[in-house]
């Protein structure tokens, strides 16, 4: 960025009285400084054979002396404030980038990764003969313009802050351009059905580099997910290419189309990370791999299946500071909190966690653990794989081949001293039997059962074979659970419930027509879905003397139900509404 450019910027700042002078001296004043401090911290890349400095601009060099908002405490004045003025003042839209919707074909296909550093600017769209260009520097004309000439297109330009256009540059060229080598790479291996190929052996020095466009794509596509805040990975292949999907909030979006030839390269490389047999494609397989992002580290725990076009991989992707919440943030309300509270306090007995697969009762569970996890407590689980590795548990692995289940574990366990045990899973009578045995002789025992309800537990230990007596002697509390999404905080709006949605809701329309509930109009930061994260919701019912009763006289889940409800247990739906009316 010129001197120019510089001055014109710093202008524009002042105009809109985001700097005042003596801001706009200590800029200039600390330039240097900063700029030197800059180059430390994101340090020196080797690119093809040559060092580069990272291009520090006047903006990076705003954003990082952190200059607060003119009447605001909290507020900084950011990269992304700074480029929407200018943006503003230049009359050119502002757009944030959202990876998920470009098509890395338009962004890697067009111009040079080179080229794209160099000018700050990436292609996001091509409509008919127009192509959108967003760039972080509109000054620059030169490189818009040399688009124009060599692609014959008809140019729009839109401005997006540096940090995404770097972004969108390094995942996708970075992913794209492994893929393509590796492709070409691949492409020279014998084919199966043509019995008269002919085979050129690679070298040795050949071999080695072979697989390094294969561990790039695989690395770009990790960090790509950690930043895009993906809890699973899909890698699917079909008749003519494969597939990757990312899971973000619940819900999977389609994110790369892979050369089918590069799928069984990039599934071996997964596998052989995750420590599994890359020779077996026929049976499905298990493995895990432990990494870190941002200092952090993470567990992925991977999946293969045999499939019609090969094997398919899901990755799932386990933060631990989403799996390990305090209770307080994991989305009780205040009551049901109280009642969670005093069951995992009992010094013995049976609590269970049910919902669907995904429905966040690992989180739930293994919050509560580390709650109870202290130096005075032995705490071992028995889990089917291992979440998450954790080094205050003594944590142990089902394998069923060589006859370590669930009930076996549990029995051995006993011998072991436990206070505290977690059973990742009541499947049968045998584990059944066994965790309301160690929940009698004094321990107390956390599991999940797979049910859609509170008052469905009880049953569903009834009808595996457990008879009443031992239910109600064990049983202290059942938790169901859900996750909803969170409306996005970036896009809140308020409105009024109209009265056709509080008939859906089946609440009083004439009690809450004037409540303002919150809605997500849709912004980048929620890519457009109105909603951002997610939250629990939590149906806790406590054993009780009827309720007791009701299991002796094997009752129907729907009378234990309204058995509950009278004494105020509040269901999955009503603690959806009532989170909803909290906003």
């Amino acid at each position: 960025m010129d001197e120019k450019a510089k001055n014109t910027i710093l202008n524009i700042l002042s105009h809109r009285g985001l700097l005042s002078k003596e801001q706009i001296a200590v800029v200039l004043s600390k330039e240097d400084v900063q700029r030197a401090r800059l180059l430390k911290s994101k340090g020196m890349y080797l690119r093809r054979g040559r060092i580069e400095q990272s291009n520090i601009s006047i903006i990076d060099i705003i954003d990082s002396l952190k200059f607060n908002l003119p009447g605001e405490e909290d507020g900084y004045l950011t990269e992304e404030i700074i480029i929407e003025e200018i943006a503003k003042h230049l009359g050119m839209p502002f757009l944030k980038i959202d990876p998920l919707k470009l098509d890395s074909d338009v962004v890697t296909r067009i111009i040079s990764r080179p080229y794209a550093f160099k000018h700050q600017l990436v292609p996001i769209e091509l409509s008919n003969n127009t192509l959108t260009v967003a760039t972080s520097n509109p000054f620059d004309r030169e490189g818009i313009d040399g688009i124009e000439r060599s692609t014959g297109y008809d140019i729009k330009t839109v401005v997006s802050t540096k940090s995404d256009i770097h972004r969108i540059i390094t995942e996708f060229y970075g992913f794209k351009s492994s893929v393509a080598a590796a492709q070409r790479e691949l492409a020279s291996r014998i084919d199966l059905g043509n019995l008269e190929q002919y085979v050129k052996l690679k070298s040795i020095s050949e071999l080695d580099a072979t697989d390094q466009h294969i561990i790039n794509a695989v690395e770009y596509l990790l960090h790509y997910a950690y930043s895009q805040r993906a809890s699973d990975i899909h890698i699917e292949p079909k008749r003519d290419n494969s597939l990757i999907r990312f899971r973000i909030d619940g819900i999977l979006h389609d994110i790369h189309r892979m050369p089918r030839a590069v799928h069984p390269a990039i599934t071996s490389r997964i596998k052989t990370l995750a420590r599994m047999d890359i020779a077996e494609k026929r049976r499905p397989q298990d493995g895990r791999i432990k990494t870190d992002q941002d200092g952090k580290e993470i567990e992925l725990r991977v999946s293969t299946l045999p499939v019609a076009f090969g094997e398919k991989v899901v990755i799932r992707i386990f933060d631990p500071n989403v799996l390990m919440q305090d209770i307080e943030e994991l989305g009780f309300m205040e009551k049901e909190l109280r009642l969670f509270r005093s069951f995992i306090s009992s010094p013995h007995g049976l609590i269970l966690v049910t919902g669907p697969t995904g429905s966040g009762k690992t989180t739930t569970l293994y919050s509560a653990l580390k709650t109870l996890s202290t130096s005075e407590v032995n705490l071992t689980t028995i889990e089917d794989p291992i979440e998450m590795v954790y080094d205050r548990f003594n944590q142990t692995a089902v394998q069923p081949q060589i006859g370590v289940t669930f009930a076996s574990s549990l029995r051995t366990i006993l011998r072991q001293d436990p206070d505290i045990i977690m059973v990742g899973e009541i499947r049968d009578l045998e584990t059944a039997d066994n965790a309301i045995q160690a929940a009698l002789t004094g321990h107390l025992v956390l599991s999940t059962l797979h049910t859609n309800d509170a008052p469905s537990s009880a049953t569903r230990l009834l009808d595996i074979g457990v008879p009443s007596f031992l239910i109600n002697s064990t049983l202290i509390g059942v938790v169901a659970q859900r996750l909803v999404r969170k409306v996005c905080h970036y896009c809140v709006e308020q409105y009024n419930l109209s009265e056709d949605e509080c008939y859906v809701l089946g609440i009083n329309y004439d009690k809450f027509k004037n409540i303002k509930v919150s809605i997500g109009r849709g912004c980048p930061q929620c890519r457009g879905t109105g909603y951002l994260g997610r939250t629990g919701i939590f149906e806790v019912m406590e054993i009780t003397e009827r309720i007791r009763a009701a299991i002796d006289n094997k009752a129907t889940p729907s009378d234990i139900k309204k058995i509950a409800k009278g004494e105020g247990l509040v269901t999955l739906r009503e603690c959806a509404i009532k989170k909803m009316l909290k906003g």
